[in-house]
């Protein structure tokens, strides 16, 4: 039997395989898996990897996390309150960014490999390299330039000062932004990541103009991932649709993975995307919380059906809601190995 590693590997470069590349985004669901709350489930990196070992063998997917939760990343840059809600992931409870003098004064980290923040994540990592490495994909999750600055200001104060300046004052923030990226998808990688989720909402036209986009995110992409190997790199919308930009994204970044939103056409994204990379078709998986089983499969079945011709295609799920029921989980994954093969 292949291994997941494998099959992405086959998918990635034109190759063949007994089936696609499933991958499926369980990552609160760990602490239900081992009984414990979310606090204590995302204090612990072994809690984490064992989790998702757990979870991988159960569900029977082709790929492990190293994620806890996204405000994992304000932590490291000083951020010392998290949210923890019982039917939800994690959020920020302390923005660092309040004024502009926040913005003058905040330190990028110069060893995040080494900094305590990233030691649990770090744990995890070597947990699950010694476990399942080189078998299936280790995956991280790492906020674009452009994006970060959300998370440590709030969405309302970072759209304010992306499009109504002081734009000196902007770009001195994403400068320490691309910085930030830089060491941690360094840090990350030499921890063992695999893959990368390069989540980049700002890399939409769902949430910026065509001319921003031409003129603010393309070039801090660019600055984010120069001098970088782009293999094992994914481009993530936040579930907004990249059809429109995947073509200027592919020749500016050299990125060849895309992981598609689920508002947008997986045959229109292949046709955009060819032989040049991997198209990862994104199930919505919202309404699997309602669903019936037979009603997942046949879900998953469709989308197969429109992404899979011609091979190069990858089956994904987007933030897997802690309310959708384990059934589900099973049928979606169960239907995506099945439907998923190549005969």
């Amino acid at each position: 039997m292949m291994t997941g590693m494998q099959r992405l590997t086959a998918a990635a470069t034109g190759g063949t395989s007994d089936r696609i590349p499933v991958f499926c985004n369980l990552l609160d669901q760990g602490a239900r898996e081992l009984g414990v709350s979310l606090p204590e489930y995302y204090a612990s990196g072994e809690r984490v990897a064992e989790a998702q070992l757990r979870m991988r063998e159960r569900y029977g997917h082709d790929n492990v996390w190293s994620l806890f939760y996204v405000g994992k990343e304000a932590e490291l840059l000083g951020c010392r309150r998290i949210i923890y809600a019982t039917d939800g992931p994690p959020n920020v409870g302390d923005l660092i960014i309040r004024s502009p003098e926040d913005i003058r004064t905040l330190t990028v980290p110069d060893d995040l490999a080494g900094h305590p923040v990233f030691a649990e994540t770090r744990r995890c990592l070597e947990i699950l390299r010694r476990e399942v490495g080189g078998r299936y994909p280790i995956c991280a999750y790492l906020t674009a330039s452009l994006t970060l600055p959300a998370i440590l200001m709030g969405m309302e104060k970072w759209m304010d000062l992306l499009l109504s300046g002081p734009f000196d004052l902007r770009d001195h923030l994403l400068a320490k932004c691309s910085e930030f990226f830089r060491r941690e998808l360094a840090a990350y990688r030499d921890a063992g990541a695999d893959v990368i989720i390069y989540s980049n909402p700002f890399g939409s036209l769902d949430i910026i103009t065509r001319r921003l986009f031409t003129e603010l995110s393309l070039p801090w992409m660019e600055r984010d991932l120069e001098g970088f190997d782009r293999s094992g790199i994914v481009y993530y919308c936040g579930g907004a649709r990249m059809n429109p930009v995947i073509a200027e994204v592919m020749d500016r970044t050299g990125l060849s993975t895309y992981y598609l939103s689920p508002l947008e056409e997986i045959a229109e994204g292949k046709r955009l995307i060819g032989n040049r990379g991997l198209t990862c078709g994104v199930i919505n998986d919202i309404p699997l919380i309602d669903w019936s089983p037979e009603q997942v499969r046949a879900e998953v079945k469709r989308l197969l059906a429109d992404g899979m011709p011609g091979g190069r295609f990858l089956f994904g799920t987007l933030v897997m809601p802690l309310a959708i029921p384990e059934a589900n989980i099973r049928a979606m994954v169960d239907a995506a190995c099945e439907f998923g093969q190549y005969g």
